[in-house]
C-alpha cells in the first residue's frame, strides 16, 4: 500500500505507508542514503481511496545517521489535489526493546492552489513499539483543521493487521460526525510485494465497500 507514514509510512510513508511509510526509525551509527520506486493499484490512505480507483506511482529518497532521518516521497496523486510530494524529518531509537519515533511530515500539492508551500499541511506523528504491537498518533500542526488519526497495529511475520481512527473535526472541534474507523489486514508476500484487504467499520468517507490493494516497491542502488 502506498501511504504517507512510508505516505508513512502516509511513510508508509508507508498505512500498508502502511501505513505509513512511518515505520523509518533507522538506528545506525553510519550514514546511509537510500530510495525506492514503488506502484499500487490504488491510492489508498488512512482507509479512503484518494484517487478515485486509479493507479498510483510513488518515490521515496531518505537520508538517515544515528537515528536521525529526513527525505522526501513524492507520489503521481490523488484524484482531487493532483500530484503530491511529502518532506520529512524525524528521530527513532529503541530502549529495552521499546521502540520509539517522533517524526513531522509536511504534505504538497503543487498543482493545487489552496497548498503550495511546504508546511501548509503538517503532521507531527510519534509512534510507539513493542514485541509486534505499535501505536501512533497524528497529530495536524498547520492548517485550521485540527484533524487527528490514531493507529494500533500488530504484525506477526508477514502477516499484519491495523486499525485507524480519523478524528476529522473540521472547524468545529466538537464535531464528530466526520470521525470514521477502518481496518486493514495485510500480507507481505516478500519485501516487495503485499497485498492488503481494507474496511471502513463507521462512517463512511468513500462507497464504503471492501478495498483491495497490490502494491510492489523497489529498492535503488542495491
Amino acid at each position: 500500500m502506498l501511504n504517507k507514514q512510508s505516505k508513512m509510512l502516509r511513510l508508509t510513508a508507508l498505512s500498508l505507508a502502511v501505513a505509513g511509510a512511518m515505520a523509518i526509525a533507522p538506528t545506525a551509527a553510519n550514514a546511509e542514503v537510500s530510495a525506492s520506486v514503488g506502484v499500487a493499484n490504488m491510492y489508498l490512505w488512512r482507509g479512503v481511496d484518494l484517487g478515485n480507483g486509479s493507479a498510483a506511482v510513488s518515490g521515496d529518497l531518505s537520508y538517515s545517521s544515528s537515528g536521525f532521518y529526513t527525505g522526501i516521497w513524492a507520489s503521481s496523486g490523488d484524484s482531487a489535489a493532483g500530484q503530491e510530494y511529502d518532506l520529512y524529518a524525524g528521530y527513532g531509537a529503541e530502549f529495552g526493546g521499546v521502540s520509539v519515533d517522533l517524526c513531522v511530515w509536511t504534505y504538497t500539492y503543487p498543482q493545487d492552489s489552496g497548498n503550495n508551500d511546504p508546511g501548509e499541511l503538517s503532521d507531527a506523528v510519534l509512534s510507539v513499539g513493542f514485541a509486534g504491537l505499535s501505536a501512533a498518533v497524528y497529530d495536524n500542526i498547520a492548517g485550521s483543521s485540527g484533524d487527528a488519526y490514531y493507529t494500533l497495529s500488530y504484525g506477526y511475520e508477514a502477516f499484519s493487521i491495523l486499525v485507524g481512527k480519523n478524528d476529522l473535526r473540521g472547524n468545529n472541534d466538537d464535531d464528530s460526525d466526520n470521525d470514521m474507523t477502518h481496518v486493514d489486514l495485510s500480507y507481505a508476500y516478500n519485501d516487495n510485494l503485499s497485498f492488503t484487504l481494507s474496511q471502513q467499520v463507521d462512517q463512511e468517507q468513500d462507497n464504503g465497500k471492501p478495498k483491495w490493494v497490490v502494491s510492489y516497491s523497489l529498492p535503488l542502488g542495491e
